[in-house]
């Protein structure tokens, strides 16, 4: 559990320290012998010995295993050295794979390690599911070499008996805390009752005596899918736990008691105190035996455990740690809140301290101490504590309050039976609110909307609530962690609004398409272009509906986490056998091997981007197809409800026992990107590979990090992929040999063109124009700017859009629209209101219809876009540095059909005289389109259903 402090080596250096320059190194992939002189010798430090040897150490152990001959001598050569000196007490405590690996580089010889398979045997054994027998009343891993190795190195100890635990609810039922969850030891399968206890213990402070709930064993096959070990059933892993608050009462008045009689015997005052217990589990199943802490709250009601008011002043709460571990405390409210008012510029808080008679003493906000009057009265003494308003509006956190009486410890002030309050002042507010533990929390920002109802009306989510800000309209933002976003209007009448939420239909440039798996986070943009979060009003959660709704294959779910943050969940709804890592593991070693044995089917199967899109060549080639009359099976790869293909296809999800089918079985596949890592072609299978473009940044192999020694794992996966593809697309001569040194790739290359890139030749491309300028608001007769920039491997964190838009607006007038389109391996960009958000689009070349000027960097797009004839200004702000550390194809200023610029302000400047700037580079045009985009004159797509579907 965390403790807060941070472990401290024997030689003075910190632990975590040192940890994370070993794994930065492991992480870069630097040479072993630099990783080893970081680690240093062993045997200083024994608590960093176990960590490295169980973390990074220990993973790049097992890497250079399996990376040849000639690492294995180099890891026996740098690491026997190292394990000599680590304390043998060390190395016994390890994972049982990582000990036996020790055992072995330490007494094997060095021929059978470096020329043999005794070390990839025992590494290719561990990566497979758990398999663990009992002998006696202990349990062993079996791994190789058990018959002639000493048993003791097999023996599963604490590092192999991980505890795995849940909560799912957490409950006063009849004046009883009821908690209820799964927990289990990682690979050891709870199938039934038998030999399977578990028992929640609380622990307290010191030498009070630990309070063992009543618990039982429930089903909960949910475990078994949540599950990370395959092979393994955990569906008797579920638990109940009763506590009964007398419990914690007498043992916290026996503690209350010690401590009151040492303050007596210091001549001070007894003051009551807060009791807290940890709460662990021990389990026994069939003969092993471990304890672990309570913690992982489902999001939601979970996260928000309410306490039960056991007499006047004392409370039972069960509460969570920063690092999600369950707690439960005897809290008593010593410091009560009893009012809240504004006198002029003051905001004045009063407190009343029940039972003690208090003259002096000081406030405490936060970290800021403030003076506070003390004033004895009856039973107890009130305390006012003010504070400027102006002082507080530049306060940007919460802050708790407390009050510090003196000779006595502090008290959190709670907020008791006082009803929330919130100010406006101006377009700010000032809050005291409780948090989760009823704590008192005075903060200050810009004024939230509130919602203070949340009902759902079939599938549609309503939301009601109070938002005292300035008139005039606002949109509220639903935001995916992925930075994908949706906006609906906000109806307001006064300070209250309203918002209608369709999660099963939101509206995306026209199409309509469910959320997307995850978690929407709500926000709103302020006109001063702050983002501003919207709350749970406190006094509406006890109420709030967190049951799911389904629909489609999908469930939906208005949670408040985090206490009081509003979220729409979403997540796809699967069968029982598909879920989690053991659903995968047999999807993929059992289900799609046997299917790959079954006759092929006349169907083809298409992906576009792992499934997310219907969109690029893959989209032309389909539609060409069925043009030209192709009624044979056509199935569409779709991941997360992303799209919904056309009629007469067959959809099947990503990641489905259909995908696995589907691609063992169909004869003809046809992707822009790599396939499933799982996915391995079949002879008589045909894998058509149309790649995302001609490439102006170094791709695959010619990459720097692809030559490093060891390889990375992104060039053994790419290796394994392209070993598949059958007939690999090309846009020109020029792309041809560049695609088949990156990719390693000896099979066929088809100098096509690009299909994708036909739309912007057709005859009816004026009528198509039209239609996806309706669909994304675009006001025809307007000049379109487009700026497409590629993405940044250094940089992807980034939201920032470089071209300075407001600037780009107010020299170029409105009779020009403005577009921004960032890479989806970029972050999504923070773009203003006064351009298009075109990121989420689903297909670059209806863009590209309409844009009339591109601009962009080093991205592909400007391959498609000569097709066009269009002007295009190139936008290198950070041309020296992609170029050294990604590196490119071409010489972009010798070569580039547009200027090459690097500020924000000369790329205006040309768009302002753009005719002229696009008839100085007229010549330099027509070379670039004839050497990088020959073959995209309308007649791609023919070319390639020709070639291999008639």
């Amino acid at each position: 559990m965390a403790t807060g402090v941070t472990a401290l080596s024997q030689g003075g250096d910190l632990i975590a320290d040192r940890l994370k320059a070993v794994q930065d190194l492991c992480d870069r992939g630097e040479p072993l012998d630099a990783v080893m002189r970081a680690v240093g010798p062993g045997g200083r430090d024994s608590a960093f010995d176990t960590e490295a040897l169980s973390g990074p150490l220990g993973a790049r152990m097992d890497l250079a295993v399996k990376r040849g001959a000639a690492r294995r001598r180099e890891l026996i050569t740098l690491l026997r050295p190292y394990l000599a000196a680590v304390d043998a007490g060390v190395k016994r405590d390890l994972p049982v794979a990582r000990r036996l690996i020790c055992h072995l580089i330490e007494h094997r010889p060095d021929d059978e390690l470096v020329d043999g398979e005794t070390l990839t045997k025992v590494v290719a054994a561990a990566a497979e599911p758990s398999k663990r027998i009992r002998a006696g009343l202990r349990w062993y891993a079996d791994l190789p070499f058990r018959d002639e190795l000493p048993a003791d190195l097999y023996r599963l100890r604490r590092a192999d008996l991980v505890p795995v635990t849940h909560i799912d609810d957490i409950v006063w039922v009849n004046g009883k805390l009821r908690v209820t969850g799964f927990a289990y030891l990682a690979g050891l399968s709870v199938r039934s009752r038998r030999f399977n206890w578990a028992t929640v213990v609380l622990r307290g402070p010191r030498w009070l005596p630990p309070v063992r709930l009543r618990t039982r064993r429930v089903l909960a096959p949910e475990a078994t899918h949540g599950a990370r070990e395959p092979g393994c059933n955990y569906d008797w892993s579920g638990f109940t736990a009763d506590l009964s608050p007398w419990s914690l009462r007498w043992r916290g008045a026996v503690r209350g008691l010690v401590h009151a009689v040492r303050r007596r015997m210091r001549h001070r005052p007894a003051v009551h105190d807060t009791t807290t217990w940890r709460a662990e589990i021990v389990f026994y199943s069939r003969g092993a035996r471990a304890t672990g802490l309570l913690r992982g709250a489902s999001p939601g009601r979970t996260e928000r455990p309410a306490g039960l008011k056991l007499r006047p002043g004392w409370w039972a709460r069960p509460v969570w740690t920063s690092d999600r571990a369950l707690q439960v405390v005897l809290q008593p409210n010593r410091a009560e809140l009893t009012g809240v008012s504004v006198e002029g510029d003051r905001l004045e808080l009063k407190i009343f301290l029940a039972g003690r008679t208090v003259t002096k003493g000081h406030a405490r906000l936060g970290g800021h101490r403030m003076a506070a009057e003390f004033t004895p009265v009856a039973n107890g003494t009130e305390v006012l504590v003010s504070q400027a308003v102006s002082a507080l509006l530049q306060e940007k956190d919460g802050r708790r309050l407390w009050v510090e009486p003196k000779g006595d410890p502090a008290a959190s002030v709670m907020l008791a039976d006082l009803v929330e309050t919130r100010m406006p002042s101006g377009d700010r507010e000032i809050t005291v609110l409780g948090d989760r533990r009823d704590r008192v929390l005075v903060s200050a920002h810009r004024i939230r909307p509130v919602i203070t109802s949340a009902v759902w009306e079939g599938l549609t989510l309503v939301l009601r609530g109070d938002y005292p800000d300035a008139a005039g309209p606002r949109v509220l933002t639903l935001r995916h962690r992925s930075g994908l976003s949706y906006h609906m209007p906000m109806e307001r009448t006064g300070d209250k609004f309203s918002v209608r939420v369709e999660p099963a239909s939101m509206d995306r440039f026209g199409e309509v398409v469910p959320l997307s798996s995850g978690t929407w986070n709500m926000s709103l943009r302020h006109p001063s272009g702050e983002i501003v979060p919207v709350r749970m009003d406190h006094a509406a959660l006890p109420g709030l509906d967190e049951a799911p709704r389904a629909s489609e294959g999908r469930s939906f779910r208005m949670l408040s986490t985090r206490f009081d943050v509003p979220v729409v969940a979403v997540e796809e709804e699967r069968p029982a056998d598909e879920k989690g890592v053991a659903g995968t593991h047999v999807l993929r070693r059992v289900f799609y091997p046997a299917q790959r044995t079954e006759p092929l089917t006349d169907a083809t199967v298409y992906v576009v981007n792992d499934g997310r899109l219907y969109a690029d060549s893959v989209r032309a080639i389909y539609e060409e197809r069925v043009r030209r009359g192709d009624d044979r099976e056509h199935i569409w790869i779709v991941k997360d409800g992303a799209f919904t293909p056309p009629p007469g296809t067959t959809s099947v999800r990503a990641g489905s026992r259909e995908h696995h089918a589907a691609l063992a079985r169909s004869r003809f596949i046809v992707t822009n990107a790599f396939l499933p890592v799982w996915f391995r072609s079949r002879e008589d299978q045909v894998v058509l590979q149309t790649w995302n473009g001609t490439p102006a940044k170094r791709i695959g192999n010619d990459q720097p990090h692809m030559t490093r020694d060891p390889r990375p794992p992104i060039w053994h996966r790419q290796a394994a992929e392209v070993r598949g593809w059958d007939v690999l697309l090309s846009q020109s001569p020029w792309a041809t040999p560049l695609l088949r040194r990156a990719f390693g790739y000896q099979g066929e290359i088809l100098e096509s063109g690009l299909p994708r890139n036909d739309v912007l030749t057709s005859p009816d491309r004026d009528s198509l124009a039209a239609a996806v300028r309706e669909r994304l608001g675009l006001v025809e007769g307007k000049r379109v700017v487009l700026y497409a920039p590629t993405w940044r491997d250094y940089d992807r964190k980034n939201a920032m859009v470089k071209l300075d838009l407001a600037k780009a607006r107010e020299a170029l007038g409105a009779d020009h629209e403005l577009l921004v389109r960032a890479h989806p391996m970029q972050a999504m960009p923070a773009v203003p209101d006064i351009a298009h958000d075109v990121t989420t689009y689903p297909d670059m070349a209806d863009l590209l219809l309409v844009t009339d000027v591109l601009v962009t960097d080093y991205s592909s797009v400007m391959f498609d876009f000569a097709a066009t004839g269009r002007p295009i200004v190139f936008y290198g702000y950070d041309l020296a540095k992609y170029s050294s550390k990604r590196g490119l194809y071409i010489d972009l200023p010798e070569q580039a059909p547009g200027p090459v610029l690097s500020t924000s302000a000369e790329v205006i400047d040309a768009l302002r005289s753009i005719d002229s700037v696009a008839a100085a580079h007229a010549d330099r045009y027509d070379a670039f389109r004839a050497t990088f985009a020959p073959k995209d004159d309308g007649k791609a797509t023919a070319r390639v259903v020709d070639h291999l579907f008639s």
